[in-house]
C-alpha cells in the first residue's frame, strides 16, 4: 500500500514539474512580458512567466521604410521617402495593445498605423507650400515636432525619423530647381567672397588707422622730449648767465670798493700796476713819455685811475714847486 501511495505520489510531483516546464518560461532581456489584470495590462517583472496568460513582446526597435507620393501648390508631383524606427513606450503600453493588439506583432501593426499617419502629415505639409519652397529640412522639422504625440496614441515612440529624398515628379521641374538651387549657392558663395574682401580691407583699414595713430603718438612723444631737452638747455643757459652776471657784479663791487679806497687814499697809487709801468718807463727813458696801456678789462677803471694819478701827480708838482 505504501509502495503504491509512493508512486501516486511521484506521479502527481512529475505531473507538476512537467506542467510547470510546459507553462512558465524564462523571461529574456530584450523580451517585454505583459499580462492583463482588472482590465489593465501590466508589465512583469519576475524571471519567469506564464505563457498562456502573459504577452511576450519584442523591446528591439522597428524599421519603417515610407515612399509618399505628394503633390505641392499648383498639383505638382513631388516624390518623398521617409526612414524611421520605432520602439514600444512603456508608458503607454495600454495604447500599444489597445492599437496593435494582444498580438506578438502588436508594435508591427502600431508602426504600420503610424506609417499611415506620417503619410497623412507629409501630405498635408506638401500641399500647403510651393514646390521651390519644399525642404528636407522643413519637412523633418515638422514631422519631428508632431511625432511627439505619437506615444499616447500608438503607444510607440519614435526613435530617429530622417527624410530620404524629396524630388519632383517632373524631371524638368527638378533639373529647373537644381539649377536655381545652383544659382543661388554661387550667389550666395560670391557675396561671401565679397564680404570677404571687404572684412580684409576693414581690417587693413583699421591695422593702418592704427599705424598711423602709433606713429603720430610717437612724434608727439618726441616733440615733447625734445621741447622738454630744449627747456633744460635753456634754463642751463639761463643759470651760466646769470652765474656770470654774478660774477661780473661782484667783480665791479671789488672794483669800485678798490677805487673809492685809491680816491680816499690817493698816496696808495704808487701801488697799482700802473703807476709801477710808469716808473719803469721813467727810469729806462730820460725825457720820455710813458704809455700805460690798458688791458679791455681795466679800461673801466683805467681812465678814473688815470685822473687820480694825474691829480696825485699836480699835488706832487706842486708842493715841490713851494718847497
Amino acid at each position: 500500500m505504501q509502495i503504491v501511495l509512493m508512486i501516486i505520489a511521484a506521479v502527481v510531483v512529475v505531473a507538476i514539474v512537467a506542467l510547470l516546464v510546459y507553462e512558465y518560461r524564462i523571461s529574456q532581456p530584450d523580451v517585454l512580458v505583459l499580462y492583463e489584470t482588472n482590465g489593465q495590462i501590466k508589465l512583469r517583472k519576475g524571471l519567469f512567466f506564464p505563457r498562456h496568460f502573459s504577452l511576450p513582446i519584442k523591446r528591439a526597435t522597428h524599421h519603417l521604410h515610407l515612399k509618399i507620393e505628394a503633390t505641392a501648390i499648383g498639383n505638382l508631383g513631388v516624390n518623398i521617402k521617409l526612414a524611421a524606427s520605432l520602439a514600444p513606450s512603456l508608458e503607454n503600453i495600454q495604447a500599444l495593445i489597445r492599437i496593435g493588439g494582444w498580438d506578438s506583432e502588436a508594435v508591427a501593426r502600431a508602426a504600420e498605423e503610424v506609417g499611415v499617419r506620417l503619410e497623412t502629415m507629409v501630405k498635408q505639409f506638401a500641399e500647403k507650400a510651393e514646390i521651390h519652397a519644399l525642404s528636407s529640412t522643413g519637412l523633418l522639422a515638422h514631422l519631428t515636432e508632431n511625432s511627439a504625440q505619437f506615444k499616447g496614441i500608438f503607444g510607440v515612440e519614435v526613435i530617429s525619423l530622417a527624410v530620404q529624398s524629396l524630388e519632383p515628379v517632373d524631371p524638368e521641374i527638378a533639373d529647373a530647381l537644381r539649377q536655381q538651387e545652383q544659382a543661388r549657392i554661387l550667389e550666395q558663395t560670391e557675396r561671401l567672397n565679397n564680404q570677404a574682401r571687404v572684412t580684409a580691407a576693414k581690417v587693413k583699414y583699421q591695422a593702418d588707422e592704427e599705424i598711423a595713430e602709433m606713429e603720430h603718438n610717437l612724434e608727439v612723444k618726441k616733440s615733447e622730449l625734445k621741447k622738454t631737452l630744449l627747456e633744460q638747455e635753456s634754463t642751463l643757459a639761463q643759470q651760466r648767465l646769470e652765474d656770470e652776471l654774478a660774477r661780473n657784479r661782484m667783480r665791479l663791487a671789488f672794483e669800485k670798493e678798490e677805487l673809492e679806497i685809491l680816491k680816499n687814499n690817493p698816496e696808495l697809487l704808487v701801488l697799482t700796476p700802473q703807476a709801477a709801468r710808469l716808473a719803469e718807463a721813467s727810469q729806462s727813458l730820460k725825457n720820455a713819455r710813458t704809455v700805460i696801456s690798458l688791458s679791455p678789462q681795466e679800461a673801466a677803471s683805467g681812465s678814473e685811475l688815470l685822473n687820480l694819478f694825474q691829480s696825485m701827480l699836480h699835488k706832487a708838482l706842486e708842493s715841490k714847486n713851494k718847497e
